[in-house]
């Protein structure tokens, strides 16, 4: 046994409304710069739909995740280290900028400096790779819009062999949000497919992460990643993707999309498993195996066996301890209602999932029943085929089994609770159903639906002993690249952290128009303009008159000048002083 612990995320699908706030703010703390403007670390999909990038889940066509040879050996599926290297200059399997979209901004200059005339102007989408006028024709969860319609459903790679049995029904039973970050696989494809040896997985933690320093570029990883989880900076020429935001997760702080997630529906925390029973794991023959070949790798935390190996495996006493009441754990092994995404692609996955009950409750609902009664609620799951049978596509690589049962023991709970709230006697054969005690299935209800902050969250810190690993590891990743979104970047502040260009500084919240985009996007400087603190900031902005910066002049005659084209003196990048930025600068402004 050689115990090692992997900090993992659950998400508990039935509380997301897709609202993107995650996607949002991890999209301005670590992908608001040059380079990756099409970049979402954290995305949420509508499901059914073609995700991000689009069909990314076809893998005949990617070649993304592991297989088993002939031999019942784990291989990649793109090929041995031969065929990479013959193809090391042409890496044909990667998705194109239109399987994911092509960035744009708005050219809003337009709507300001427009002339009096009969129509309202308007603010042509301008693209940031060509910054010529373009067609807005897809986009990150463009599935959303279409709202699952019989016109695009088909190109779900998921409802290949089952369209006759769904018939696209699914537009009166079930639609749901998944979203996605990083995996941080305990057996990452990603890692194993760079010719460079740039990614790496974290000792300590787990946590998957990109060299900068070694990265070549070559995209064997983008490839690799079955979930394309990673991305190419075409600025810099490196491969970036989700850190789990470990300079928050090293001082016990739970991710930037789990902080802000508006439905509370994330949970983090720390996991024991044994490493030398991955690679078995992972070769499990029979790809609806995967998901119980997974759990037996993982650890019981409160084993004294356990927890011996796990001191000599100098694993600090607290992260023993924080993994006894992890979360991930309790949804994961305790009550066994969480579920790896494609498990069948034999990366172990870390990020798991609660499937959404709200089809099958909405059903029952809409016939006229008790949708909280849990006859009718277990005979809705019997005979509603249609979402088990595409959520276990989705997480159990076809077997419906282990989705029916998490959704009876969500059921049983919704109906064994529904007695509680109400005044009456508890069922206590509703949990005997489905091998759950009394006092089981409350502290599962109270997990799910009354847990505080500290205990969704169950991170414990790093120690002071690991300062210097840790140190060179963050070195390694080397974020302080110029214009990346670490410290130390050209013409950044000096508190400038790990979050994004202005993290530390100026608050995120900016406005950018076109014109200054476009000069950020073909300057010859990956961290232009210098001077990020000159962008407008609403922030410092008291909502009286206009915010100083975002107009042109008062003085300037409109179109005599040069600058009301967009020059940098009027697009709120130029050298204005503080009021270029929105105000006179404040003192919790500054670094």
């Amino acid at each position: 046994m050689r115990v090692m612990a992997q900090m993992a995320m659950v998400m508990n699908l039935d509380k997301c409304i897709g609202c993107h706030t995650c996607s949002v703010t991890c999209k301005q703390a670590w992908t608001n710069r040059s380079g990756v403007e099409y970049v979402w670390f954290n995305n949420v999909e509508t499901r059914p739909g073609q995700g991000y990038p689009r069909r990314y889940e076809d893998q005949e066509t990617w070649r993304g995740g592991w297989e088993l040879n002939k031999r019942g050996r784990l291989g990649l599926k793109a090929g041995s280290r031969f065929k990479k290297l013959i193809t090391i200059f042409s890496n044909p399997k990667l998705p194109s900028l239109d399987d994911y979209y092509e960035p744009w901004t708005y050219d809003y200059e337009t709507l300001t400096n427009a002339p009096l005339q009969e129509h309202t102007p308007v603010a042509r989408p301008k693209s940031l790779i060509t910054g010529k006028d373009m067609k807005i024709s897809w986009s990150a969860n463009w599935d959303d819009d279409l709202g699952g319609s019989p016109d695009h459903g088909d190109k779900d790679v998921l409802l290949a062999g089952i369209e006759e049995k769904v018939k696209f029904q699914f537009e009166e039973t079930f639609m749901f949000y998944l979203p996605r970050i990083c995996e941080h696989c305990l057996n990452p494809s990603c890692a194993a497919s760079c010719p460079s040896g740039a990614i790496y997985k974290r000792e300590e933690d787990g946590i998957v992460l990109v060299d900068q320093d070694r990265c070549r570029g070559w995209r064997m990883c983008v490839t690799g990643c079955p979930y394309k989880k990673i991305y190419f900076n075409h600025r810099t020429g490196k491969a970036e993707k989700c850190t789990f935001c470990f300079p928050r997760v090293e001082v016990g702080l739970p991710t930037v999309c789990s902080e802000t997630c508006v439905g509370r529906l994330r949970y983090i925390g720390l996991m024991l498993y044994d490493a030398d029973k991955v690679l078995e794991a992972a070769s499990t023959p029979d790809d609806t195996g995967l998901y119980e070949a997974q759990r037996e790798v993982f650890l019981d935390p409160n084993d004294p066996e356990v927890i011996a190996e796990a001191e000599k495996a100098d694993i600090p006493r607290d992260w023993i301890e924080a993994a006894q009441r992890s979360p991930i754990h309790a949804l994961i092994n305790t009550y066994k209602v969480a579920l790896p995404l494609h498990p069948e692609y034999r990366t172990m996955p870390m990020v798991w999932y609660i499937p959404p009950l709200s089809p099958v409750v909405d059903v029952v609902r809409d016939t006229g029943y008790d949708a909280e009664d849990s006859g009718n609620l277990f005979a809705a799951i019997d005979t509603l085929r249609i979402p088990v049978d595409y959520l276990a596509q989705l997480f159990t690589a076809g077997d419906p089994a282990p989705v029916d049962a998490v959704l009876r023991r969500l059921a049983a709970m919704r109906a064994y609770m529904r007695d509680i709230n109400l005044g009456r006697d508890p069922d206590g054969s509703i949990p005997a159903a489905v091998g759950m005690g009394e006092e089981q299935m409350y502290d599962m209800y109270r997990l799910l639906a009354l847990a505080k902050y500290d205990e969704r969250y169950v991170i414990p810190p790093a120690h002071a002993e690991q300062a210097h690993n840790l140190e060179e590891l963050a070195t390694e990743c080397s974020l302080d690249y110029e214009g990346g979104p670490g410290m130390g970047g050209a013409g950044l502040p000096s508190g400038s952290g790990p979050f994004g260009e202005a993290s530390g500084g100026a608050s995120p919240i900016a406005v950018e128009n076109f014109q200054a985009l476009r000069d950020r996007q073909t300057s010859d400087s990956v961290a232009s303009p210098e001077d990020k603190t000159a962008r407008v900031n609403l922030l410092n902005w008291d909502g009286k008159g206009h915010p100083e910066g975002l107009f042109p002049p008062e003085s300037e005659e409109r179109g005599s000048s040069p600058n009301t084209s967009g020059g940098p003196e009027t697009s709120g990048t130029g050298s204005g002083g503080p009021d270029a930025a929105g105000g006179p600068e404040r003192k919790e402004d500054r670094p």
